[in-house]
């Protein structure tokens, strides 16, 4: 077997809505291609020797052993290796389930689907499932150091994508509220929601963290002066930079018990609690030095570890924080005791886990000794003991739950001490014997203010109730069900998408919102270019759902993005499908137009089920997407005697008409009349058909989003088919004595469309310079060819610069063959180069005649056209001056720039 291909799907894709994340494996089983399972000698009995857990694998019989029920009937190896790969996540932790395997047009090449959780353990898992089956067939076994080898590395990429459990808690809380979010490419940021609603979060500190309040609470005994000055109780402590200043500062402190710590550490690094003796202090400073210059010197408090949580001014959560320790049982000694509990799998590495597993450090040793014990000792049953001297999880501890036992007296304290230091969350480390009575009753102290507190020990506690902290989080954020989001419109379509889009977003400018935008020409927000390029797929969309400017994001969504990688957003508030014909096919394993079709249904799918699917009436496969969305349907149709739409507005149904010659809105028993095509420059005087359906579908998708009449109205009588607005879409040129026509027109649906207006061109003789993309079929160059036969009087044939693969000349034979098949008597020439066919077509326009050309480069054939307008005033002004003069140089600077 062999992998030809790995793609990463990230948002609602061809293959599911709901399942974003997947792996799409293009595969050839080669010599297998025939051969099913049950024919391969040993094959099930060494799968299932490898993975005895496919036991649990249902599959199409829908009962548990239902997989291995097919494979010992027999079925094709792309078919394993897709239940393979999804085990082998799921003994390492990450638990999937959808997979899909379907063979392509090419017999023996299979696309094998996969879920994923973790996309480069998704994509190892795939290409392990077919090393495993490869070793099965060949060798009839697969060895379990490599299986094992397999799992490790799996768990380990699963491990280091970890978001950690406090952004995990808060992600996870932010799905359950509908709260869109990302990871941003810079400093561990996630966003939540998108655009001008977004807010940014890094760890536990949001963009309303102020930066003075997390350098307060950075600076401990800043800190802990500021709030003596306000009669909080904080430890007597004082700060050192030097080891001769310890002993005076230990008599300062009021003598032993102290604790000594770095001044600007964090997580518990450096520190030392309880130290009885000059000795330990001396190793406790050494040990903080290794964290920071300036040290801390404070009173030990005898009492109980807990950290108390504030979110918004509100105290939200409370746990004691236990140090690490094992119990005995009378049996294990201490290092056997404390291997057996690393083996909990709720502990993991640092803060991979709720818990942490316990290791040892100097202070370990010192206290072992101090309780009388060696990692020997074996402990009678019952009794504890400690590890660290410190509580944090970190190192260890483990958590239990106390916040309905917190005194109200404490609680305002707490709340109080967070706002004179300035933070919206933060952690209190408060030393109490009994945290249910006022600290002042029990000489309680509030030893530190955390910015960024680590929410594991409140979501997870070892002991106690778990506390949704991450919904008081969310609250503060977006209080009142304050939306996340921003109007998400997503265009769609073979043939219009560029156009629609660019008018759909300069009808919404007449609210005064920020438009986002993404075309095939550059992503836009407002009037500014902000990339230039095809920004048609997911990478565009998230530029303009992460800006915090944008207000509604108008998208146009094409089908190599979606194939690719699926949406870039997860759901719409409306979804425009414009048009589905011929394009494309045969690429990606779309090979009829009913695949392109459901391919392109998935921007209908994924739309809110309170949204709308704006659906071309006309097209049959387009009206058809309205049985497989949630959303509200709204049509638009060419046709005033639609029935299915006659229907649809009966029903209480919204659709914006083409009638006697409006562009309408209708509902129920009413219409509202836009304005007449031919008052509208995209239509061209209402001479081009598909742009007043492309403005049908614009203005109904404003429409359903409570754009006014009047807002529409003002978009469809400024926005022009210009080469400001929309480049390469019908861009006419007046030239004086004949008109130049420019469409990036490069698919059948496409040619169809231009030839509409051109046969409503009534002067002179129409002149057409056509191509198409060398990566189409072989009969779609033939069926352009009759097409343009069609609509031209003379055709000049040309092929792009890039001919994708195909050989020179390939192309424009196929065109020339299906131009004499519906016409043999058709004036048409072959001049490969684009350039010198543009400029042939232009030297032999007629007077008050029209060129059409369809060109690779839209920006190339415009420019040459625009010389064209400068030649003519150059003679103008200079009668002498002649076009060859102007061409070789004897010219104007602007032309020499233009060129």
């Amino acid at each position: 077997m062999r992998i030809l291909k790995i793609q990463t799907l990230r948002g609602p894709n061809y293959w599911s809505i709901r399942r974003h994340k997947l792996i799409v494996m293009r595969l050839d089983l080669e010599n297998l291609a025939e051969t099913p399972s049950n024919e391969i000698p040993g094959f099930y009995e060494g799968l299932v020797e490898a993975l005895p857990s496919l036991e649990g694998h249902y599959c199409s019989p829908g009962c548990r052993g239902g997989f291995l029920m097919r494979v010992r009937e027999g079925t094709m190896m792309g078919h394993v290796v897709e239940h393979v790969a999804l085990e082998l996540q799921e003994l390492a932790g990450m638990h999937v389930g959808f997979g899909r395997t379907r063979e392509t047009a090419t017999p023996g090449i299979f696309q094998v689907v996969i879920e994923y959780l973790n996309e480069e353990a998704g994509r190892y898992a795939g290409r392990a499932a077919v090393r495993l089956c490869q070793s099965i067939v060949d060798r009839g076994r697969y060895p379990k150091a490599e299986l094992e080898q397999d799992i490790q590395d799996l768990k380990d990429f699963w491990r280091d994508s970890s978001l950690g459990p406090s952004t995990e808690a808060i992600v996870k809380e932010a799905e359950k509220r509908g709260i869109p979010w990302m990871q941003l490419s810079a400093r561990f940021l996630i966003q939540l929601g998108y655009g001008v609603n977004q807010k940014r979060m890094q760890a536990t500190m949001t963009d309303n963290t102020s930066i003075l309040g997390v350098e307060l609470a950075c600076d401990k005994e800043a800190t802990k002066r500021i709030l003596a000055a306000t009669g909080v109780p904080v430890p007597r402590g004082t700060v050192i930079n030097f080891l001769d200043d310890l002993e005076e500062a230990i008599e300062y402190v009021g003598g032993y018990p102290i604790v000594i710590k770095p001044l600007d550490g964090n997580h518990g690094r450096g520190i030392t609690i309880d130290i009885r003796t000059w000795d330990e202090a001396e190793a406790a400073y050494e040990a903080a030095r290794q964290v920071s210059r300036s040290i801390i010197v404070e009173r030990y408090y005898i009492g109980r570890d807990h950290r108390v949580l504030v979110v918004d001014g509100k105290v939200v959560a409370v746990a004691e924080r236990v140090p690490a320790h094992v119990v005995g049982n009378g049996r294990s000694t201490i290092a056997e005791l404390i291997e057996e509990t690393n083996l909990d799998p709720n502990r993991g590495e640092g803060h991979d886990n709720v818990l942490t597993k316990i290791e040892l450090d100097r202070t370990s040793y010192q206290l072992l000794e101090r309780q009388g014990y060696t990692l020997n000792s074996v402990l009678p049953k019952g009794t504890i003991c400690y590890l660290r001297a410190t509580a944090n999880l970190s190192t260890g501890g483990i958590a239990v739950d106390r916040t309905d036992e917190i005194h109200p007296e404490n609680i305002w304290l707490a709340q109080r001490v967070v706002k004179i230091i300035g933070l919206d969350i933060a952690g209190l480390d408060i030393v109490t014997s009994d945290i249910s009575r006022p600290l002042r009753e029990v000489d309680g102290v509030i030893v530190e203010v955390n910015a960024a507190p680590g929410f594991r020990m409140h979501v997870a506690p070892s002991i106690g109730i778990p506390r949704n902290v991450a919904g008081a989080v969310m609250d503060m954020l977006f209080p009142n069900e304050q939306s996340s989001r921003i109007p998400i419109l997503s265009v769609t379509g073979t043939n219009g998408k560029t156009t629609t889009t660019r008018l759909l977003a300069h009808i919404y400018k007449q609210t005064g919102k920020v438009v986002g935008y993404t075309t095939t020409d550059g992503t836009y927000i407002g009037e500014y270019l902000v990339e230039a390029g095809d920004n048609t797929g997911p990478q565009s969309a998230h530029l303009i759902l992460q800006d915090p400017t944008v207000e509604v994001a108008v998208l146009e969504t094409a089908r190599g993005g979606i194939l690719r990688s699926g949406l870039g957003f997860e759901t719409a508030n409306v979804g425009v499908v414009l048009n589905v014909a011929a394009d494309h096919l045969g690429i990606g394993d779309i090979d009829t137009i009913d695949q392109l079709a459901n391919l392109k249904s998935v921007v209908a799918e994924a739309v809110f089920p309170d949204g709308y699917a704006v659906l071309n009436a006309d097209d049959r496969r387009v009206a058809a997407m309205a049985e497989k969305t949630k959303a509200n349907i709204a049509y638009f149709t060419m046709n005033p005697d639609s029935e299915l739409v006659r229907k649809h507005i009966q029903k209480g149904g919204v659709a914006a008409v083409y009638e006697n010659g409006y562009l309408s809105i209708v509902k129920g028993d009413w219409t509202h009349r836009i304005e007449r095509a031919e008052n509208i420059p995209l239509t061209m005087g209402g001479r081009a058909p598909f742009m007043i359906a492309n403005a049908l579908a614009a203005s109904l998708a404003a429409f359903v989003q409570n754009v006014t009449i009047e807002q529409i109205r003002a978009g469809l009588k400024t926005f022009r088919a210009s080469v400001s607005q929309t480049p390469g879409r019908m861009n006419l040129f007046n030239l004086g004595n004949f008109h130049a026509l420019v469409d990036y027109a490069h698919n059948p649906a496409s040619y169809e469309a231009v030839g509409a207006f051109v046969r409503n061109w009534n002067t002179g003789e129409k002149i057409g310079v056509v191509g198409g993309p060398g990566d189409r079929r072989d009969e779609d160059f033939v069926t352009l060819g009759k097409l343009a036969a069609d609509i031209f009087d003379y055709i000049i044939v040309k092929e792009d610069d890039d001919t994708r693969g195909r050989p020179r000349g390939s192309a424009s034979d196929l065109i020339t063959k299906g131009i004499t098949q519906v016409k043999p008597n058709c004036r048409f020439e072959s001049i490969l180069d684009e350039t010198q066919a543009i400029n042939k077509a232009l030297d032999m326009a007629p007077d008050n005649g029209l060129v059409v050309i369809l060109p690779e480069s839209v920006s190339r054939a415009i420019k040459l056209i625009k010389l064209r307008g400068l030649v003519k005033e150059e003679i103008q002004q200079n009668p002498s001056t002649t076009v060859v003069d102007i061409q070789n140089g004897v010219t104007s600077s602007v032309i020499n720039t233009l060129l």
